[in-house]
C-alpha cells in the first residue's frame, strides 16, 4: 500500500485474478509441465552435484541463486538458478533493467557461470520451480518485483502476463533474445498467451531445445 493507496503493481495484480482466462488447454499444459519437469530433474540429477562442487570451489557460496519474482495472480515466488555471477552481484545490479542489466551483468559472471549461462545448465534447478507449480516450462519469463511496477506504468497491458504461470523459456527467448525491447517482449507473451496451446507448447520446447544444442556445439 502506498499513502493508503493500493499501488498499481497490487491493482494489476488484483486485475489478473479478477480477470481468470481459464482454458482446458490449462489443465494439460500443466500436465506435460509435471510429467516433464520431473523427467528432467532425474535425467540432470547427476550433473547438480559436480556443478554445485565447481560453483564452491571456483567462487564459494552460494551455490544456488534465489530471487522473488512474480508469478501468476501476481504471487511472488522464490526462483531458484544455479547462481552464475560473483557473490554479492544482486545488490550491485539491483537498480538495473533491460539493456542496461544485461551489460552490467556481463562484469559480474564468473567463468563458470558464463559456460553455465551459455549451455543453460543454470537453469537446471527451475525445473523444481515447474514441478511446484510456481513455473511452468513455457511462458512469460519471471520479472523481480521491484520492476513490476515500472514496467505496468510503461506498458499498460503489462499486467496481462499474470493470467498464466511465468515460463522457463518462452515466444520472447526463442524468436530474439536478450537485446529484444520490453515491448517487443511483451507483444510475444501476449501472443503466447491468446494462442496457448500444446503445439505451440511443445514448439517452443523444441526450438528452446535446439536453441541450447546449438550453444552447446560452440562452447
Amino acid at each position: 500500500m502506498q499513502g493508503g493507496r493500493d499501488s498499481l503493481a497490487e491493482r494489476f495484480s488484483r486485475l489478473a485474478q479478477e480477470t481468470p482466462d481459464s482454458r482446458r488447454v490449462d489443465l494439460e499444459l500443466r500436465t506435460l509441465d509435471v510429467v516433464l519437469s520431473g523427467f528432467l530433474l532425474l535425467i540432470t540429477l547427476p550433473l547438480t552435484v559436480p556443478i554445485g562442487l565447481a560453483n564452491v570451489l571456483s567462487s564459494g557460496r552460494p551455490v544456488f541463486y534465489r530471487g522473488e519474482r512474480v508469478g501468476r495472480g501476481g504471487r511472488v515466488f522464490t526462483m531458484t538458478k544455479f547462481r552464475t555471477l560473483r557473490p554479492g552481484a544482486e545488490t550491485r545490479l539491483g537498480h538495473q533493467l533491460g539493456e542496461s542489466l544485461v551489460t552490467a551483468t556481463e562484469s559480474e559472471v564468473t567463468g563458470l557461470g558464463r559456460w553455465l549461462r551459455r549451455t543453460q545448465l543454470d537453469e537446471i534447478p527451475q525445473f523444481w520451480n515447474v514441478l511446484r507449480g510456481d513455473m511452468s516450462l513455457v511462458g512469460p519469463r519471471p520479472i523481480r518485483p521491484r520492476f513490476f511496477e515500472e514496467l505496468a506504468e510503461e506498458l499498460p497491458a503489462y499486467w496481462q502476463r499474470l493470467v498464466v504461470r511465468p515460463g522457463l523459456t518462452g515466444f520472447a527467448q526463442v524468436r530474439r533474445g536478450y537485446e529484444t525491447s520490453m515491448a517487443e517482449k511483451l507483444a510475444h507473451d501476449l501472443e503466447w498467451i491468446a494462442d496457448r496451446s500444446v503445439r505451440l507448447y511443445l514448439r517452443t520446447l523444441g526450438a528452446t531445445a535446439w536453441r541450447i544444442l546449438r550453444q552447446i556445439l560452440h562452447v
